[in-house]
């Protein structure tokens, strides 16, 4: 094993350890089924879940129902939740883990062979960064990254390392979606034009909470990481803050992230290494009078170099007979479309889907990455870092237009869409549920209508009229303590 000196900022450093790529684990191996392996005299897999109040939890109990698989640490910064996960896991399994409110404890442990990741946004990258220099895999919630540059330092992380890292977007693990993909990019359908993704599901508005001192269990410098949040508020712990540009990415990039990567994947192949060359949002946060900040109504469109188009449509708001779309819709130059399980072909006639073979690693979202880490190839994990990277951008450009956008009529003009007749009907259909359905009023309310941004793939910044401020939203100020490195130098 080899050992190299910790770049995480903490005093001692750690043991770095590629437990699968090392020369007496390759020498030791032996073969117990096609899909896992043992790796010299013990083959037991050991993680550490680092955000387990929540989503964290559920992917905790997942990888500790895996054969061979120990979760050796929690992690969290509340550390009520800490102490009642760890009871948990105990009364689960057998074996009490460790636990620590500091990520850094867990990484220092070089019996650690990767880490879970369930916590706020603002951490996922962070995490990965850590892990990666640590030689430790993980499994990282979606949206990979919080921000454009944090997620291309994440990136350059997980290639330097050449640690296993999948991204939390399930659909990749599924073999039904990953065949549909799969005979899209065939071409069976014919030229894939948009690629739509719809997340709407009723919330409900959050209220105002003041600042206060935080819950005696909470590590607030611990929870609050690179995020510059002044002061304490309750609407923050503990799942609010999704709805704070600081800690979160609203809807679009919350369970839109979801759908955004499915559309992304859709597009042609060699669009999966490319960003959109220009995108636009529009939107607000309606009704609720609250203290959130992202929007609960958001239309939004990027353009492709091949000209493919993605269009990602946000509605939180409820209504009587609300209508739950969280789906993805596919558009096809001949007037062909596929919408739920069922094509339609240019003549109105209703087709059953047809699929091709996905080969994608088998196991479902957690067996997936287990087995990625026992083989200790990265391009086995269903997800890896560079399309979690790829795919969160395409949310934050959408996301960095809407913050820069100006208030306008709420009309049907409001997107000025008109060049484009399938994305402008989309608009139309959500203009006409939130005036209809919702009952905002055209001439009282107002859509707040981000520009068109352009940007250029290769240097990952905006061009063009808007760029001087757009690019400024391209990487979050950080605290110290937090910061991370140039992607060179990771």
């Amino acid at each position: 094993m080899t050992t190299q000196k910790s770049r995480i900022p903490n005093p001692g450093g750690f043991s770095r350890r590629h437990f699968l790529k090392s020369t007496a684990a390759l020498g030791a191996l032996a073969l117990v089924t096609p899909t896992s392996q043992v790796f010299g005299a013990n083959n037991r897999l050991r993680l550490a879940a680092c955000g387990v109040r929540g989503r964290g939890n559920s992917l905790m109990r997942n990888a500790a129902g895996e054969d061979n698989v120990e979760i050796a640490w929690i992690v969290d910064p509340d550390r009520r939740v800490l102490e009642r996960r760890a009871e948990e896991m105990k009364e689960r399994t057998g074996r009490k883990p460790r636990t620590t409110t500091d990520i850094r404890k867990a990484l220092d442990d070089p019996s650690v062979d990767g880490i879970i990741v369930g916590t706020p946004n603002h951490w996922h990258s962070l995490m990965v960064i850590w892990a990666a220099q640590a030689g430790k895999h993980c499994y990282v919630e979606k949206p990979a990254s919080h921000d454009v540059y944090e997620g291309r330092v994440a990136l350059e992380a997980a290639r330097k390392y050449g640690v296993v890292v999948q991204h939390g977007t399930q659909r990749r693990s599924s073999e039904n979606i990953a065949g549909l993909v799969k005979a899209i990019h065939s071409g069976k359908y014919g030229k894939l034009t948009v690629s739509h993704g719809l997340a709407c599901k009723s919330r409900s508005g959050i209220g105002h909470e003041p600042v206060s001192a935080p819950p005696e269990s909470l590590d607030w410098n611990l929870w609050r990481g690179h995020a510059l949040i002044p002061r304490f508020h309750g609407n923050l712990v503990h799942y609010n803050w999704h709805w704070f540009w600081v800690t979160g990415n609203g809807e679009l990039n919350n369970q839109g992230t979801h759908q955004l990567d499915l559309a992304y994947w859709a597009l042609d192949p060699e669009m999966h290494s490319q960003h959109p060359v220009r995108a636009t949002s529009l939107g607000g946060r309606f009704q609720w009078d609250d203290q959130g900040e992202t929007p609960n109504t958001q239309f939004s469109v990027a353009e492709y170099p091949n000209g493919q188009k993605v269009v990602m449509n946000v509605r939180n708001v409820d209504y009587e007979n609300y209508r739950h779309e969280v789906e993805n819709r596919f558009y096809f130059e001949d007037g062909g479309k596929i919408i739920g399980n069922e094509y339609i072909d240019p003549g109105g006639e209703k087709h059953a889907l047809e699929r091709e073979d996905a080969g994608i690693t088998p196991g479902g979202p957690m067996g997936s990455f287990i087995r990625a880490c026992r083989e200790g190839d990265p391009e086995m994990a269903n997800g890896t870092m560079l399309e979690g990277h790829y795919s969160s951008a395409l949310g934050h450009l959408m996301n960095i237009s809407y913050r820069l956008g100006r208030k306008v009529p709420f009309n049907e003009k409001a997107g000025r869409f008109g060049d484009d007749s399938r994305v402008a009907e989309e608009f139309q259909s959500l203009h006409a549920i939130m005036r209809d359905g919702v009952g905002l009023p055209e001439d009282e309310a107002r859509y707040i209508a981000g520009p068109w941004l352009e940007f250029d793939s290769d240097s990952e910044r905006f061009v063009g009229e808007h760029a001087v401020n757009a690019n400024v939203l391209l990487r979050n100020p950080r605290r110290a303590e937090f910061d991370i490195p140039e992607p060179d130098k990771v």
